[in-house]
């Protein structure tokens, strides 16, 4: 289980009286380098966020997504981002690039597939695909990153300069914590992988969602014009 900073946010709500929904508004997207392919913004989206040790994304996630991607690739941008929240020897680029370009499994994944007796991922993967910006706790610690973080709660522009202040603090506090972070996972506070987001050429967010939906529900997500978060 993966605790995010929304969850402390969302039980800070006590500094205000105003009760308000915590949404993602913006999507802050950054990366290193890409594995394979390139991403250009169109005027619809679709990211998909998972690690290389994480099975439900290369054995559900995957294939779904090649196969959106072959269907609406050429009105709607697509994009596989690799990142990790956990087990940071084992979410690697280079493991990300083995997945790619020889199929080769680690960790969890590994173990799932071995025991269909399989030792390689035996799917397409072509569409676009790039590393989160992952980076050590010290280079993401800034004022601006962290003020991002605070906006996630809603209320947050109604406190007092002191209860900011506070948040500010408990904020850094739990950063300070971690050695690694993964910029696009944490700025946006995703709750794990699979992770998908739906954004337009701004990056404004019109839905995100953590696990799987059938690709019926997603189909119609990105069919509709208005869809929002």
């Amino acid at each position: 289980m993966y605790f995010t900073l929304k969850t402390f946010l969302k039980y800070s709500l006590f500094f205000s009286t105003i009760q308000l929904k915590i949404v993602m508004q913006k999507l802050h997207l950054k990366y290193e380098q890409f594995v394979q392919g390139d991403f250009q913004l169109k005027e619809k989206n679709i990211l998909f966020v998972f690690q290389v040790n994480c099975p439900g994304c290369i054995v559900n996630g995957f294939p779904l997504f090649n196969e959106l991607y072959h269907q609406y690739g050429n009105n709607i941008g697509f994009l596989g981002l690799s990142t990790a929240f956990e087990n940071f020897d084992l979410n690697t680029y280079e493991n990300t690039n083995l997945l790619v370009t020889q199929k080769e499994l680690v960790g969890h994944t590994k173990q799932v597939f071995n025991q269909y007796n399989e030792t390689n991922y035996g799917g397409a993967i072509d569409f676009p695909i790039a590393m989160d910006g992952i980076i050590n706790s010290k280079e993401f610690i800034t004022p601006e990153n962290i003020e991002l973080l605070c906006n996630l709660n809603p209320n947050y522009s109604h406190w007092t300069p002191e209860e900011q202040g506070i948040l500010k603090h408990q904020v850094h506090k739990y950063l300070n914590t971690l050695q690694k972070i993964s910029y696009t996972f944490t700025l946006n506070q995703l709750k794990g992988t699979p992770s998908f987001i739906i954004f337009d050429n701004d990056l404004n967010i019109q839905d995100s969602w953590f696990g799987h939906k059938s690709k019926n529900e997603i189909e119609s997500l990105l069919l509709n014009t208005n869809t929002i978060n």
